[in-house]
């Protein structure tokens, strides 16, 4: 249980490990990725919430979600895939032209959308590592969530990740081999919910940027490494004092919906104008991502773990009319679970799916719902946050006024 009553403090104390967690996602090759590999295990790069990520963490493997993170200039990713294409997409691509993969032993490349399927192909045209028994697989998603898409998921594990990781490097594609990457999973996905169920108190104890950091580092590192810090940082949350001055730093309380978000400065910038980030709805986030899998007996775990993948999916690319509408209905009920006074649609600019849901979602919420919205359009690095930190401030002013008219919410 969260204990709500907490004594005032004059200044919240930095978390311990918070450094440690900053530095890890500094380079995607980071020191646990070193260690995890000079234990004989195996890197797999992988680039979308489509593909189980148990599957992929089967003994002697792991999975890290690629990024690029303090990319400078992508003008030669520009170059490859035009300048009207996702910041993201092109940032990989000049990543991996400056070799920032070649410690990979394989990537399983989602076509969740056609920029990214064409960053996976200028990758592999390039050249990404000539490391022996590396392999890169491009692979298919679905854009509906029936038992059609579980089974294709299932076939594209079974064909197009077991096979190539049990034939090139020997890893046990097993039941019981899995149902274990199952089980290290959820163990992640606790302690981080545990920590997130702070985020809910009226004065939370840890801040939206904090939070930001450690789920980073659960999709960008081997999860079992991580396990013994994430502990310790709940136990210090536990008896974390929150800041005296909350409600002067923060005036309103914001839910961040969206697309890929690899970039925790994002969330200090918000923050920093005034809305404290109490809930996540986006790519590399805590929702739908760390729900726990459960299992049963019944069916075997592969199906299990496909079956959630793409029942719980909350990605645009899923078209059904029942989808659509279970996604703002998802948004809703998680910002009224944290309370949020207001909503924030953000899109990587030129992101096919989420151009049209930013889009539908700013007027749908709004007038549907009853939510003030946020809608934002943004590049892949935060380089340059003035204009973002000026349209937070105005929302947040906006927020406070319709509280003093006594306005809905």
């Amino acid at each position: 249980m969260v204990n709500s009553k907490r004594k005032k403090g004059v200044r919240m104390k930095d978390l311990k490990h918070l450094e440690y967690f900053e530095n890890l996602l500094q380079e995607t090759n980071n020191d646990l990725v070193r260690e995890a590999q000079g234990e004989g295990r195996k890197a797999i790069g992988y680039t979308c919430y489509q593909i189980p990520e148990p599957v992929m963490n089967l003994p002697g493997c792991f999975s890290l979600r690629l990024s690029a993170p303090r990319v400078g200039g992508i003008e030669m990713g520009t170059y490859y895939m035009t300048s009207m294409t996702c910041e993201y997409c092109r940032a990989l691509v000049e990543r991996n032209l400056e070799g920032g993969y070649q410690f990979l032993d394989g990537i399983v490349a989602a076509a969740s959308c056609s920029q990214l399927a064409d960053a996976h192909e200028n990758m592999e045209k390039h050249g990404i590592t000539d490391k022996e028994g590396f392999f890169i697989e491009h692979v298919d998603t679905p854009m509906k969530s029936d038992e059609n898409a579980v089974n294709l998921i299932k076939t594209i594990c079974e064909k197009r990740i077991f096979k190539p990781l049990k034939e090139n490097y020997g890893i046990d594609t097993s039941d019981a081999a899995l149902r274990k990457a199952v089980e290290e999973h959820n163990e992640v996905c606790r302690l981080l919910n545990a920590i997130g169920e702070y985020r809910k108190l009226d004065n939370p104890p840890i801040t939206g940027y904090e939070f930001a950091v450690l789920t980073l580092a659960t999709y960008t590192c081997p999860k079992d490494k991580l396990v013994k810090k994430l502990k310790e940082t709940l136990k210090e949350i536990k008896t974390r004092e929150p800041d005296e001055n909350y409600k002067k730093k923060y005036r309103a309380r914001v839910l961040v919906a969206g697309s890929e978000m690899d970039d925790p400065e994002y969330i200090k910038c918000i923050e920093e104008a005034g809305a404290l980030v109490i809930c996540d709805r986006y790519c590399f986030g805590q929702n739908p991502g760390r729900n726990e899998i459960i299992l049963n007996d019944d069916e075997d775990v592969l199906t299990q773990v496909c079956r959630q993948n793409v029942m719980e999916n909350q990605c645009p690319r899923y078209m059904g009319q029942q989808k659509i509408k279970s996604r703002k209905d998802y948004v809703d009920k998680l910002a009224k679970e944290y309370k949020a006074d207001g909503l924030i649609y953000q899109q990587m600019k030129f992101c096919n799916f989420w151009g049209y849901e930013r889009a539908a979602c700013s007027h749908i919420m709004r007038d549907e719902y009853g939510w003030p919205v946020l809608s934002l359009d943004r590049p892949y690095v935060a380089a340059n946050s003035g204009q973002l930190r000026t349209r937070v401030q105005a929302f947040v002013e906006s927020i406070e006024i319709k509280k003093i008219q006594g306005g809905a919410r």
